[in-house]
């Protein structure tokens, strides 16, 4: 491997990722090797000589790239001792993978502080990246899981587009002091003043090009299912949500619909909502296939709720008695009315681990046996349910649990404490519901 480094103004210095060399300024450009994919979305090649012990050299982190490429890199970051973060510059040698950015402003032609985040691998063919999302899928599981599992990934459903594009029915954009809107740079708080939005649906596109008039905050655009695009304008300012953020909107999935604020949360991609109510089903039906059906007369819980989605396809499926937890009273009384037509259906507003601490602590013997017969569902946010969270679920000795994931090392590391727990992880089905970003979701299924 090629060790120069050029400084910022094209001179040549040195260094390298063995022992007892200065490390290089910031701004210091070096040439790198691409070996492989990291969780973040970034890239990883190793830069200098190996060490005395024979690891490789410095490990450094790029986004913009993809594994077999040789890049131009400018150091950003190189201040830590065990890697360095850059910025690629160029492409000296270019994977067969590589494709014109799908986000022409975020391309590696453009300088990187004026890149658009939100599209780390639109540079990358949609079935690559998707090779890509199930390698860091894998690996996460493997290594804080400690299991190896056969993996796949589907899109989010059969119109999804050719490129990943046209998806996102939910955006949210930045104002800064001087009145530019757009998105923050990749890695940044700098905001973008951008021409299209090829993630979003027309609809999103056409109506964040012509936001503005805000102070300095926020502008969400949300289009609902009658695609009708909804501006929730959030001045940095204001102590509360401005009234556009509690308009009811209605979502459908399938032939249900589902009551939720303009300003709630409801799934991004315009397709997601019903590939994760199918999957989950699917999870569902694949735990009575193996020997765990559901028990109509059992005590379901879903927990993260949100607005009940997983608790209608619970409800649906047979399971009577079902409760949604979640912490936000409005989706939880959204959640009670969307789940009104079942009578043993309830949506309580807490928080999951300390709702799981009184359940543990105050459930009957009745109310214990009906749990340890029912079906635990769990949409945490990104940063995964916890260890708190998981062995509160254990013990409450549900015969299975179905998370639904978004972050491959936050499932590994519960996989990891489920397993600790006596749980067996049994499936892992990978949806990518983020093309051209590095996201990927996962639905994983437990047996006690």
């Amino acid at each position: 491997m090629d060790a120069s480094t050029r400084s910022a103004t094209g001179g040549s210095g040195s260094a390298t990722g063995g022992s007892g060399s200065a490390a290089p300024e910031p701004g210091a450009e070096i040439d790198l090797d691409i070996t492989t994919v990291a969780h973040g979305g970034v890239f990883v090649g190793r830069h200098g000589a190996p060490a005395v012990d024979g690891r490789g050299g410095r490990v450094v982190f790029v986004p913009v790239a993809i594994p077999g490429e040789r890049v131009r890199v400018r150091l950003s970051d190189v201040g830590k001792t065990s890697f360095w973060r850059g910025e690629v510059l160029e492409v000296l040698d270019q994977s067969p993978h590589r494709q014109p950015h799908v986000w022409r402003q975020a391309d590696v032609g453009v300088a990187p502080e004026r890149r658009p985040g939100g599209a780390d691998f639109g540079h990358i063919r949609l079935a690559h990246q998707r090779e890509l999302k199930l390698q860091v899928l894998g690996e996460a599981l493997q290594r804080f899981g400690g299991i190896q599992l056969p993996l796949d990934i589907a899109a989010a459903g059969p119109d999804e587009t050719d490129d990943g594009t046209g998806w996102r029915t939910r955006v949210g954009l930045h104002v800064d002091a001087d009145g530019r809107v757009g998105p923050f740079a990749a890695r940044s708080h700098t905001v973008i003043e951008v021409e299209d939005y090829p993630l979003s649906t027309d609809a999103v596109a056409q109506a964040s090009l012509r936001a503005g008039g805000a102070g300095p905050g926020r502008i969400d655009l949300v289009q609902a299912a009658d695609g009708g695009v909804r501006v929730i304008a959030r001045s940095d300012s204001a102590k509360t949500a401005p009234p556009e953020a509690r308009e009811v909107i209605r979502e459908r999935v399938g032939e249900r619909e589902f009551r939720v604020d303009a300003g709630g949360f409801w799934q991004v991609h315009r397709l997601a909502a019903t590939a994760l109510d199918a999957a989950v089903r699917g999870a569902i039906a694949g735990l009575g296939e193996t020997g765990t059906p559901l028990d109509a007369d059992a005590w379901h819980l879903d927990l993260y709720g949100g607005v009940g989605l997983f608790a209608a396809a619970i409800a649906d499926l047979g399971g009577v008695r079902v409760t949604t937890v979640e912490s936000d009273p409005r989706a939880t009384e959204h959640a009670g009315e969307n789940l009104a037509e079942w009578v043993g259906a309830r949506a309580e507003t807490s928080r999951v681990d300390r709702y799981l601490t009184r359940l543990n602590a105050e459930a009957t013997p009745r109310e214990r046996d009906r749990l340890a017969q029912g079906l635990v569902v769990l949409d945490p946010p990104r940063a995964g349910a916890g260890a708190d969270v998981v062995r509160g679920v254990a013990a409450l000795g549900p015969s299975a649990v179905v998370y639904v994931a978004c972050d491959p090392v936050a499932l590994a590391r519960d996989v990891g404490t489920f397993r600790e727990e006596g749980y067996e992880l049994r499936t892992v089905r990978a949806l990518d519901l983020f093309p051209n970003s590095h996201h990927v979701e996962a639905v994983a299924t437990f047996v006690r």
